[in-house]
């Protein structure tokens, strides 16, 4: 619902790093709704550099990673670094453990029902998939949250074991026609779906998945719990580059024995994904909260004040009517750019109108959350 505020929430004491890191993921995830990277991997940019940059805001067809394999993995990370301060404020608020557990059973219900009701809008009638961001959250939230109480050496052993239970299923699984662990599927995930829902996503995309990214829901919460404490700045930023470098490192040395493929969520994207997410909170944190970087970080920032909102409003088809009412002109303006220079200064446009109602939303205070 939506949630009027009283004070300004971008002139509280609060996690600035984690709003501009949100923002930027948000803003990206907007982007693809204007069709405009893959406008960028069509003939008219091919060799170029914005070719290359199309591609890389592509998902890897399998074996490999592009950047746009990292923006799941960073949202899910996101939303558990925001578990521990939002806890915190609740708390401060009153709340008590049990409220707090009905609210985030709620809140993993919601997610789902979200999740699966996009499927549903997509293709016009029931239809039940569990491969998108808000069907996998609902589960990676839930299991994070109810860790967090613990040490941080036991969430991070349970993320750990979760890789591991993976990596053994996918390689075990003794079932003909899924014994194939790193095949398209031809692997344990895809026998899940078919159990589950009867199917296989048309992209080799796989709900399981939901079991092995419950690490980067979880490790977000620790570099929360982490970035709350009492260290020094310089002494978080050091831990966090480290961390994030060490997973970089370990996930591309795994690569020849378990392959990157996110697609399926193999042990070794898990832990090269969660390499980057912690290098990136770790860079957002040094610049916007110990360097004072405000300005360009605002401009992200206004976009993931309202995360959930804007996410579902693209994934319903807001953008294709929005690109309709633009269309006519660009295409008459930027004609001498060919069709599909034209198509590109129109996605641009919607891009930079969907920022615009995220920026009004937020001048008139409005934060729709669950």
């Amino acid at each position: 619902m939506a949630e009027p505020l009283v004070a300004n929430p971008l002139q509280r004491e609060r996690l600035m790093s984690l709003d501009f890191f949100r923002g930027l993921t948000m803003f990206f995830l907007i982007g693809e709704s204007t069709r405009l990277y893959e406008i960028l991997r069509g003939t008219a940019f091919n060799g170029t550099f914005l070719g290359f940059i199309g591609w890389q805001l592509e998902h890897h067809e399998w074996n490999g990673l592009h950047f746009w394999d990292l923006v799941q993995p960073f949202f899910m990370f996101i939303v558990g670094v925001a578990i521990p301060f939002s806890v915190a404020k609740r708390r401060a608020a009153g709340a008590e453990w049990p409220q707090l557990y009905r609210h985030a059973i709620k809140r993993s219900l919601l997610l789902l029902i979200l999740g699966v009701g996009l499927y549903c809008i997509s293709a016009g009638r029931l239809n039940f998939e569990l491969w998108n961001v808000l069907a996998q959250l609902s589960f990676t939230y839930l299991v994070a949250f109810l860790l967090m109480r613990y040490p941080a050496s036991l969430q991070i052993g349970v993320s750990l074991g979760m890789i591991l239970l993976s990596e053994i299923l996918y390689r075990a699984w003794a079932v003909p026609g899924f014994n194939q662990p790193f095949v398209p599927d031809h692997n344990f995930g895809s026998w899940v779906d078919l159990l589950l829902m009867g199917k296989f996503s048309h992209g080799h995309w796989v709900a399981f998945n939901a079991v092995p990214t419950s690490a980067h829901t979880i490790w977000g919460v620790v570099a929360g719990q982490w970035l709350a404490g009492k260290n020094t700045s310089s002494r978080k930023i050091l831990y966090l580059l480290a961390l994030g470098v060490l997973g970089v490192v370990a996930g591309l040395a795994l690569d020849p024995v378990t392959p990157i493929i996110k697609r399926i969520c193999t042990s070794s994207f898990v832990i090269v994904s969660g390499g980057w997410c912690l290098i990136t909170l770790g860079l957002s944190y040094w610049l916007v909260d110990v360097q004072g970087w405000r300005r360009v970080p605002r401009f992200f920032t206004y976009v993931g004040m309202n995360s959930l909102f804007i996410y579902l409003f693209c994934h319903t088809g807001a953008a294709d009517w929005i690109t309709g009412i633009f269309k006519p002109f660009t295409d008459f303006l930027f004609a001498w750019s060919g069709p599909e220079g034209a198509a590109a200064f129109t996605a641009l446009f919607v891009w930079l109108a969907l920022w615009g109602i995220c920026y009004w939303l937020y001048r008139n205070r409005i934060f729709i959350k669950i």
